[in-house]
C-alpha cells in the first residue's frame, strides 16, 4: 500500500528520472520484448521505431512521479490513457508484466541508487496508479459490453464499401459480419481496428476516428496514407491491399475527445485527416439545428481537402459560417498556416467551445493564438494522434 514514505522516496527520484531521460523506457521497452515478445502484437511497433513511444512513457512516468501527492492534476491524461488502452484490448495481467521490466529497468540502469527501499516506493506507487487504470479500464469494457450492440475483445466487421475522400485519405465502411447492431457511440470518439498486414511480422492494432455520426448498424473511419521516413504500415495496407468484402476485427468505440452538448456556440478547427471526427460531429450537431456553428479547416492544397464538398453543403444548408486556408495552394479562403486573428471578429470569443484536431504542431500554434484572444484554456478541447501528448 501507497504510504506517505513510499511518496517522498519516488519523488526524491525524480532528479534521477529527468537524468535518464527517454532512455530508461527505450531500454524498458527493449526489455519487455525481448522477455515478452507477444507484446509486439498490441503495441504499436512504428512508435518504437520513430521514439514517440519512448518519450510519451518518459513524460508519463515523471509526470506521475511530480504529482503523486497530487494526482488530480493526472485525471485529464489518466481518462484518455485508459480509453486509448481499452482500444488494444489492455486487460489487467498486461500490467504485471509492464510492472515487472518498469522496475527491472530501473534496478539495471540505476543499481546503486535503486535500494530496497526504493523498490519498494516504486512498486507501491507503480500498483497503486495500475490500479486506477485497471478499475476505469474495466468500468469502460462494462459499460460497452452492456450496451446496446456492445461487444467484448475483437468482433469481426466486413469492409462493405471503400471510398477516396482526398488525395491521401481513404473512408471504410465497416458492417458487423455477424449482422447485429453496433454500439453508438460520442461524436468525436475513434475506434480501435486490427489487422495482420503482409509487409509486417506481427498483428497490428491501430485507432482511426470514426467519421460519421452513429447509425447503430456500422462504423465508417477515413485513413490518411502515411508516408515518408516510417511509411505507414497499417495505412498503406488498408489502402493498397484491403479491399470491399475483406474482414477485420474491431474493438469498441473509445476516447475522451468528443462533442459535448452544451447551449454555447461551436468551433470545430482541423487540419488534414484532422477533419475525419469532425464529420461526425457535423453531422450530429446538424440533427440538433444547432444555431452557432464555425467551420475552420487548413491543408496543402484543394487535392488534400478532405471532406470539402461534405462540409460545404452542410455549412450551406445550415447557414454556418465556413472557412478554408490552404499552405501550398490558391482557391482557399486564406493562403498559409491557419490563422484565427484574420476571423477573430466572427468567431465566440467569449463563449464558445473550441474543438481541435490535427497534427501536434497545428494545435499547439491553435491554442496559442486562442489564448492570445482570450479564450480560457477550458474551453478548448483537442485529439491527439499517436501517443499521449501534453498541450
Amino acid at each position: 500500500m501507497l504510504n506517505n514514505q513510499h511518496i517522498e522516496i519516488v519523488k526524491s527520484t525524480i532528479p534521477l528520472l529527468e537524468s535518464a531521460g527517454p532512455a530508461l523506457t527505450q531500454h524498458f521497452y527493449q526489455r519487455m520484448f525481448s522477455h515478452n515478445p507477444e507484446l509486439k502484437d498490441i503495441f504499436n511497433m512504428t512508435h518504437q521505431k520513430t521514439g514517440r513511444q519512448s518519450v510519451a512513457l518518459f513524460e508519463a512516468v515523471a509526470a506521475y512521479a511530480k504529482n503523486i501527492e497530487n494526482l488530480a492534476a493526472l485525471t485529464t491524461a489518466v481518462e484518455r490513457i485508459a480509453h486509448k488502452h481499452t482500444s488494444f484490448n489492455i486487460q489487467a495481467e498486461h500490467y504485471q508484466i509492464v510492472g515487472h521490466h518498469l522496475i527491472e529497468t530501473l534496478r539495471e540502469l540505476a543499481p546503486e541508487a535503486f535500494t530496497s527501499e526504493v523498490e519498494e516506493a516504486w512498486t507501491a506507487a507503480y500498483l497503486f496508479l495500475a490500479q486506477i487504470f485497471i478499475d476505469r479500464e474495466g468500468e469502460l469494457y462494462l459499460q460497452r459490453r452492456q450496451a446496446v450492440g456492445g461487444w467484448a475483445n475483437a468482433r469481426r466487421f466486413i469492409v462493405s464499401q471503400k471510398t477516396a475522400e482526398s488525395e491521401f485519405v481513404t473512408s471504410f465502411v465497416l458492417t458487423p459480419e455477424d449482422g447485429e447492431p453496433v454500439l453508438d457511440y460520442l461524436p468525436g470518439q475513434y475506434i480501435g481496428i486490427e489487422v495482420k498486414p503482409t509487409a509486417g511480422e506481427h498483428n497490428e492494432i491501430r485507432q482511426y476516428s470514426l467519421s460519421q455520426k452513429p447509425n447503430g448498424e456500422s462504423y465508417r473511419i477515413s485513413v490518411k496514407r502515411e508516408s515518408g521516413e516510417f511509411k505507414g504500415l497499417v495505412s498503406n495496407y488498408l489502402h493498397d491491399e484491403i479491399a470491399e468484402g475483406d474482414v477485420v476485427n474491431l474493438y469498441p468505440p473509445a476516447g475522451d475527445f468528443f462533442y459535448q452538448e452544451k447551449s454555447q456556440p461551436v468551433v470545430l478547427i482541423s487540419a488534414g485527416v484532422g477533419a475525419t471526427p469532425m464529420q461526425a460531429m457535423l453531422q450530429t450537431l446538424a440533427d440538433q439545428n444547432k444555431a452557432n456553428v464555425t467551420v475552420m479547416y487548413a491543408c496543402n492544397n484543394d487535392q488534400q481537402h478532405t471532406f470539402k464538398k461534405q462540409t460545404a453543403e452542410v455549412a450551406l444548408e445550415n447557414n454556418w459560417p465556413s472557412y478554408s486556408w490552404y499552405l501550398n495552394d490558391t482557391g482557399a479562403d486564406f493562403s498559409g498556416e491557419l490563422d484565427a486573428n484574420l476571423i477573430a471578429r466572427e468567431l465566440p470569443l467569449d463563449n464558445g467551445d473550441f474543438y481541435l484536431c490535427g497534427p501536434v504542431g497545428f494545435m499547439e500554434s491553435v491554442v496559442k493564438q486562442l489564448e492570445g484572444l482570450g479564450v480560457e484554456r477550458s474551453r478548448v478541447h483537442y485529439e491527439v494522434f499517436g501517443p499521449h501528448t501534453y498541450l
